[in-house]
């Protein structure tokens, strides 16, 4: 068990934000700063990221889906809104499946793609559904660079996660935060994370939990298209979808570059589901 870091703002009900691959809970700052009015907003940085331990070892989306699970036990929180970003949806995932829905009461995925790595052959409708963003041997390729020679990658990387809106400074922060993981480790946490397949927790697994689903997708699709973010809201019976526009931020990180109207639709689901 290793001691996660977070940053915690407000009182009421939970908010427990789990960021994506390389990031921290600094991408959160604007959730922090407006939705904490009104709830207990909660941040953590998962193993390897942020300013939590860097240990050699378990960077699996599994493990870190234990890590979040020792969390919530550790700080008793119950009746929790489960917010998680990019690979952070994944690690819920991961999370639902290995431990159940106790202590959860809401569930929140942001652009996260049921299948990143087209190793199956899929083609037409049913990849678009899928929303892979790798073939294997890129897959690789991406592994290798952010390995051996992470700082070009992550510049490499721009226009994956941000529109052409995003400012140099903002750009910075996420390469900042991202060189924080030991290269070694973000590559290895790489290669599984875009190597799972959620298809089946999606369709077969929430379906069964009866929690209230907010879905979010970009219509940019920097990196998976919002098509992939209808096909999760779909099998899960009553979850809403909101996708942002072209002209919304609606980038990977939407949250960020239209912190206004995600908070908003955050605060609709919060307040009524």
């Amino acid at each position: 068990m290793i001691t996660l870091h977070h940053v915690e703002r407000g009182q009421g009900p939970v908010l427990l934000l789990v960021h994506g691959w390389s990031q921290s809970t600094r991408c959160f700052e604007k959730q922090l700063a407006d939705l904490s009015d009104r709830y207990r907003v909660v941040a953590v940085d998962l193993r390897g990221h942020g300013e939590s331990p860097k240990p050699t070892h378990g960077y699996r989306v599994a493990r870190l889906a234990a890590d979040l699970h020792e969390f919530v036990l550790e700080h008793d929180l119950h009746e929790v809104a489960l917010a998680g970003h990019s690979m952070g949806a994944s690690v819920i995932w991961s999370y639902l499946e290995q431990f159940g829905a106790a202590r959860l009461a809401k569930l929140i995925f942001i652009d996260q793609a049921p299948l990143v790595t087209n190793g199956m052959g899929l083609t037409g409708a049913a990849l678009v559904a899928a929303g892979c963003a790798f073939t294997p041997t890129s897959l690789y390729e991406i592994a290798h660079g952010i390995a051996t020679d992470r700082a070009a990658s992550l510049k490499g990387l721009r226009a994956a996660f941000f529109s052409a809106a995003v400012s140099e400074e903002d750009f910075e922060q996420a390469v900042s935060e991202s060189l924080k993981v030991p290269a070694a480790c973000a590559a290895r946490l790489l290669v599984d994370h875009a190597s799972q397949d959620w298809r089946d927790v999606i369709s077969e697994v929430i379906p069964t939990l009866g929690l209230p689903t907010l879905v979010f997708g970009g219509d940019l699709a920097t990196i998976f298209p919002p098509e992939s973010a209808a096909w999760i809201a779909a099998q899960i019976p009553g979850a809403r979808l909101s996708v942002f526009g072209r002209e919304e931020g609606g980038s990977h990180f939407m949250f960020w570059e239209n912190p206004a109207k995600f908070n908003a639709v955050m605060r609709e689901f919060l307040a009524g589901g």
